[in-house]
């Protein structure tokens, strides 16, 4: 199939092009002009330079395709102080607009759990795909949003759409200092106590990238949502694991909780045949590939 990918050249985005081509899938991704593409050009046919607020550009992106993964983000009007008028213009209204020029074709969105913040009691903290939305930021009201639209869509026009909502999304960054547990590692090596209270549920993105790549030309997932959540950790287990790859003994506060309030089930993100279960181990052997990255 012809997937257009938006956001193609970021952590995620590139994840899910290399998957596509390696599944034999063509791919045309966008990116802004300021974008690096050198570490996804082998996996893109086609780029589209542009912003995914600028409609012009929409016709070219689309050109060709059977599929759209929206994956892009505008980040600059969430950052502090955050701006919504223009949040819900460049992310909101133009996720919408894209959703609406790509009907009839299959409609990939790259959502977040950030939908989740207030867990229903009645859900016994085990939180599956029917769970209402509650989020508690602006960056999860617009992942809810668009997803209600997806719905629209599907139910009222027959589209194609579905969502995936990875966690903290762990693995090595092209922007390696951007990677999940740099700063950790950075921590230990300076031999300062390590006192990051909380942690949060983790998916490594090879695992996400899989999961969309899954949904691809796959009828069976239309008008689904995938929950991608693989384990828990807390901030001070990725130290105490960074400690022992490193040979290092640095004080690191383990008092926080070692388990979360709530949690989600994996039996539709297995349905796609992503397991989800690197667990720990799985955090381990990112630390050890990012030291070794870090230290080349």
């Amino acid at each position: 199939m012809q997937v257009a990918l938006t956001g193609v050249s970021g952590f995620i985005g590139s994840a899910i092009a290399r998957r596509l081509a390696k599944a034999g899938h063509s791919v045309t991704g966008l990116v802004r002009p300021s974008s690096r593409r050198d570490h996804v050009r082998p996996y893109v046919q086609r780029f589209v330079v542009g912003d995914q607020a600028d409609d012009r550009i929409w016709p070219d992106l689309l050109d060709g395709a059977d599929c759209v993964i929206h994956n892009s983000v505008d980040w600059r009007p969430l950052r502090d102080p955050p701006d919504p008028q223009q949040h819900a213009q460049s992310n909101i209204g133009a996720s919408i607009g894209l959703l609406q020029a790509a009907a009839p074709r299959q409609f990939v969105f790259i959502s977040s759990v950030a939908v989740h913040h207030d867990m229903r009691p009645r859900w016994g903290g085990l939180i599956d795909e029917d769970h209402p939305l509650r989020p508690a930021s602006l960056y999860g009201a617009y992942k809810a949003a668009v997803e209600a639209h997806l719905w629209a869509a599907h139910f009222s026009l027959s589209q194609h759409t579905c969502a995936l909502r990875p966690c903290a999304v762990y693995g090595i960054d092209p922007n390696l200092q951007r990677s999940i547990g740099h700063t950790i590692i950075e921590a230990i090596r300076s031999g300062k106590p390590f006192r990051r209270p909380g942690g949060g549920k983790f998916v490594h993105v090879e695992d996400v990238a899989a999961a969309v790549v899954a949904t691809v030309g796959n009828p069976d997932a239309a008008g689904k949502v995938y929950n991608l959540a693989d384990c828990y950790a807390r901030w001070a287990d990725w130290a105490v694991m960074a400690g022992e790859l490193l040979g290092l003994e640095v004080e690191i506060d383990t008092s926080s909780p070692p388990q979360p309030k709530n949690t989600f089930t994996k039996e539709a993100a297995r349905s796609l045949g992503v397991e989800l279960d690197r667990g720990h181990d799985g955090i381990r052997e990112h630390l050890r590939e990012l030291i070794k990255d870090m230290t080349v």
